[in-house]
């Protein structure tokens, strides 16, 4: 395929510096607007090309693929996840699927720790107060008090690139690291971290007072925190999601956070298909829960490093060459 230059078509706009590079070195289209393609959108896009560069908004589910055009052999996704893509179905259909892993590991995990420190320490709230009035009323011994980091644990679920990087940040401020996981990490990994390994995440989520999320979502980790297992957390904790909403029993959180058993949640996903729900709206606006906009990568210099990274994938695809992102199943 050496001899063949790259017909890519983009479903989503990226920043202008990795659209220049994609037009000069392939024969790229991009889709027209910011907007999310429907599955006859794509496969009209798509139509003549021989790569589709995808973005986890991009339904790329068994039935779509079995209807890209014979001459597509790539999906470069644009991202770290592939929850939106049927790698299996793409595999029968001899595509290679690719994505941007590691790209993302700093960002998320500085956001993740954000939100770790924002929620307990009340300062969304805060800031929120001040533009709204526009004073502060002084100090004072009792008002806008939040709950101390140091000494208390932190539980990871998921301890990969972006739970480790997490750990490494947490520690700095005073949390215990525990953590519960596919595979345990060697001995000189936990020690350095000063971490404890949960092989049973029930008897984790008992001892600690903040549960961050980073595990993919699969049908295993479906609804990992359901009401049940929510329900185990100490009274006062608080939980941070930057991963996948599917993890979360949003409903169950909603009442457990609305009841006070639990103080607090960070949330950069959210189940959102019908509009986010009013109910986890109504927690944010009196602040016991903060909602971002699925922004934890969200960072120039990120997005940029995506797109360097999918076009190193095509380009290396169309040398034939096994790709360096290649996704496996």
């Amino acid at each position: 395929m050496n001899s063949e230059k790259a017909r890519v078509f983009v479903t989503q706009r990226l920043p202008k510096s990795v659209e220049t590079r994609m037009s000069i070195l392939f024969e790229t289209r991009f889709s027209p607007d910011e907007g999310i393609l429907d599955a006859e959108e794509i496969l009209a896009g798509v139509s003549g090309c021989n790569v589709l560069v995808s973005t986890i908004n991009d339904p790329l589910n068994a039935d779509l693929i079995n209807q890209l055009p014979e001459q597509v052999r790539l999906i470069a996704q644009y991202g770290n996840g592939v929850d939106n893509v049927d790698v299996v179905a793409a595999r029968k259909r001899n595509i290679v699927v690719t994505n941007t892993p590691s790209v993302v590991t700093e960002d998320t995990a500085n956001m993740a720790m954000a939100l770790i420190l924002s929620v307990p320490r009340r300062i969304v709230e805060g800031a929120s107060l001040m533009a709204q009035k526009g004073e502060w009323p002084g100090w004072s011994p009792t008002w806008m008090l939040g709950r101390r980091l140091t000494g208390k644990a932190l539980g990871i679920v998921g301890m990969g690139r972006i739970g480790m990087a997490v750990a490494h940040r947490a520690r700095a401020v005073g949390l215990s690291i525990h953590y519960y996981s596919r595979s345990r990490h060697p001995e000189p990994v936990e020690n350095s971290l000063k971490a404890t390994y949960w092989p049973q995440l029930d008897d984790m989520l008992k001892e600690v007072d903040i549960v961050s999320l980073h595990t993919p979502h699969t049908p295993e980790t479906f609804r990992l925190l359901d009401r049940r297992r929510l329900e185990l957390l100490k009274p006062g904790a608080f939980v941070v999601n930057v991963s996948r909403s599917e993890l979360i029993e949003e409903n169950a959180l909603v009442d457990l956070v609305g009841s006070g058993h639990l103080s607090g949640a960070g949330l950069d996903v959210f189940e959102d298909a019908g509009g986010i729900n009013p109910d986890l709206l109504e927690l944010a606006r009196q602040h016991k829960v903060v909602l971002t906009p699925h922004m934890a990568s969200s960072t120039l210099e990120g997005r940029i490093e995506m797109g360097e990274t999918v076009i190193l994938n095509i380009q290396v695809f169309m040398d034939s060459h096994n790709p360096p992102h290649r996704v496996l199943v």
